[in-house]
């Protein structure tokens, strides 16, 4: 999931933030922030996901990058950078928060915890940097079985909690089901997934 965010500076100008996070485990997996709000930071948080985790997500044509419709995620540059990547786009419906609402969330969630009034934008840049850090290392969510993301995306992979029970024993992972979409063909020919 994407979206962006806009930054107040102290001197009347705004950082904006571009973010790609994992809507299983929550982890920011991508972030890049700018003064400018032309497309180019956008793709270059679509680069830097693509560079840091495209091995070790296994991102494919399954993998589905989600966003609202804003004009930076239904401009040529981004379609075609997604493709260029194999990835799927999905975007919310128009008017609809709701299907983007963990990432709204998500910024919620920044907004309460970091105050950002009155700095500037260097130390807005190193703000976000060390949040960043927090959020997907130190900061436990209750729903993700009150681990971190990077905690909880190990404990996904490798089926070991790493915390411990007193007295009890370790919880196992969730299992998951699979959503398996339909093709346009099969749309076509009438299939029933």
């Amino acid at each position: 999931m994407t979206d962006i965010i806009y930054i107040p500076c102290g001197d009347g100008k705004f950082v904006y933030l571009s973010v790609i996070t994992d809507a299983c485990t929550r982890q920011v997996l991508s972030y890049v922030y700018s003064c400018s709000l032309e497309v180019d930071f956008v793709l270059e948080t679509v680069n830097k996901l693509v560079k840091n985790h495209g091995n070790t997500l296994n991102l494919n044509e399954k993998t589905l990058f989600h966003s609202d419709q804003g004009f930076h995620y239904t401009s040529f540059a981004l379609i075609d950078l997604v493709k260029e990547y194999g990835l799927r786009q999905s975007m919310s419906r128009k008017a609809n928060c709701w299907d983007n609402a963990p990432q709204e969330s998500f910024f919620g969630h920044m907004k309460d915890e970091v105050n950002f009034f009155g700095m500037s934008v260097k130390e807005i840049y190193d703000k976000i940097d060390d949040w960043m850090y927090y959020y997907n290392n130190e900061r436990y969510v209750w729903d993700l079985e009150k681990l971190s993301p990077n905690e909880y995306y190990e404990w996904l992979s490798t089926g070991i909690y790493p915390l411990t029970y007193i007295g009890g024993s370790a919880l196992k992972p969730p299992e998951f089901t699979a959503f398996v979409f339909q093709s346009d063909e099969e749309n076509e020919k009438g299939g029933d997934n």
